[in-house]
């Protein structure tokens, strides 16, 4: 459950970062960045990996408490970067999926509904807590197309002795990041329109 429990907090932190762009918004601070001469790409994937260095305190701390409870976590220095990565992967992947939806709906009240709404739905529709294996048959559909699915995935074939990826951790990482590529890209058409 600890790949599970990371990814989780992971997604919790990270779906909720949209709201900053609406903040930025009310105090002026997006009309500045957005005179800039910079790609919007740029302040996408920006915005993106600051939300990936959050994560990674996270990671950080789901670890000293896996550490603690008697986990037995893999301490090989390539597991460890790819936990690293796969983190950064999912916190900018939902980070971005959250400042989409904060584009589109350009009121904090409202961000934070959707956000509520979303989240569980995106948690349970996971491998996060049970095997796709044993769900209904529509639930497994869902969950293939579940980004968490494959961040949980290659979080358990990383982080834990023994863990296995069922899809293996190259796909994991090439859906994780083509996603996130994907997102950045539609919300860097979104993101000046949430000034107007």
């Amino acid at each position: 459950m600890t790949p599970g429990i990371l990814a989780q907090s992971v997604l919790f932190i990270a779906i909720f970062y949209g709201i900053a762009v609406i903040w930025e918004r009310d105090l002026g601070i997006l009309h500045k960045l957005l005179a800039a001469p910079i790609p919007r790409p740029a302040l996408v994937l920006g915005k993106a990996l600051s939300a990936g260095e959050r994560g990674l305190a996270q990671a950080g701390i789901v670890y000293l408490l896996a550490f603690a409870l008697g986990v037995r976590l893999n301490g090989n220095l390539f597991a460890l970067i790819g936990v690293l990565v796969v983190v950064i992967l999912g916190s900018a992947l939902f980070s971005t999926f959250s400042l989409i939806i904060a584009c589109i709906v350009k009121t904090r009240e409202r961000f934070m509904g959707i956000g509520q709404l979303l989240t569980m739905p995106l948690f349970f529709a996971s491998n996060a807590i049970y095997p796709i294996s044993i769900m209904p048959a529509w639930l497994q559909g869902i969950s293939e197309i579940n980004p968490l699915t494959y961040e949980v995935d290659a979080l358990r074939g990383l982080m834990v002795i023994g863990g296995v990826s069922i899809y293996s951790v190259g796909v994991d990482l090439a859906v994780l990041f083509s996603a996130t590529i994907f997102l950045v890209m539609v919300a860097a058409r979104l993101y000046p329109r949430i000034v107007i």
